[in-house]
């Protein structure tokens, strides 16, 4: 058994700090095979499930309900980076507000493929190839967007031009996946 003072002179060696999402690119890159992975295995499974009547018309409420609370919440972070460029509010007021919004977006996106998968996407269109192909961009540009954020928020000011590129390319791919999925929804609906 050690002494009191033997004990005492060893110093504690902290806990590493758990591995997080936006730590690397590496681990952008994992979690991005995995969203692949489950929206391949979603796309399987809508393949193979058949929602009855009532249960379409619930998925599709939950679908139309998704759109308004991950769009609008995309819009809201894009007001918000508006703002930043036109010198109306600082970055770090940017950086938290678009990082509270993560939830609704990814909650809105999550609702969307769950329930977009119940409304029997026909595989064979173009159309709904298409829109898949814009919500798996959505996916790997919003993974790929939370370590951008995390990467200005390390980053002293004044923002780079690089930065400022990849920030502006970010929200551009993002509004054209949203609209151009919102669109192909829209047109598919009317078939």
């Amino acid at each position: 058994m050690l002494s009191p003072t033997a004990s005492a002179s060893v110093a504690p060696t902290p806990d590493p700090r758990p591995l997080r999402l936006y730590d690397s690119w590496w681990t952008v890159a994992a979690a991005a095979l995995l969203a692949t992975l489950a929206l391949t295995a979603g796309l399987w499974s809508s393949l193979h499930v058949r929602a009855d009547p009532a249960l379409h018309t619930v998925a599709l409420f939950v679908h139309l309900a998704s759109l308004v609370l991950g769009f609008g919440a995309v819009l809201c972070a894009d007001y918000w980076g508006m703002l930043w460029l036109t010198r109306r509010c600082s970055l770090d007021e940017v950086l938290g507000a678009v990082s509270r919004l993560h939830t609704p977006i990814w909650a809105g996106l999550g609702g969307l493929v769950a329930s977009g998968l119940l409304l029997h996407p026909n595989l064979g269109s173009p159309l709904t190839l298409t829109k898949l192909a814009l919500v798996l961009v959505l996916t790997l540009n919003g993974l790929q967007a939370g370590f951008l954020g995390h990467r200005l928020a390390a980053t002293p000011a004044p923002i780079g031009r690089g930065m400022l590129i990849w920030a502006g390319a970010t929200a551009l791919i993002s509004q054209v996946c949203w609209w151009g999925a919102v669109v192909i929804g829209f047109l598919n609906s009317n078939r």
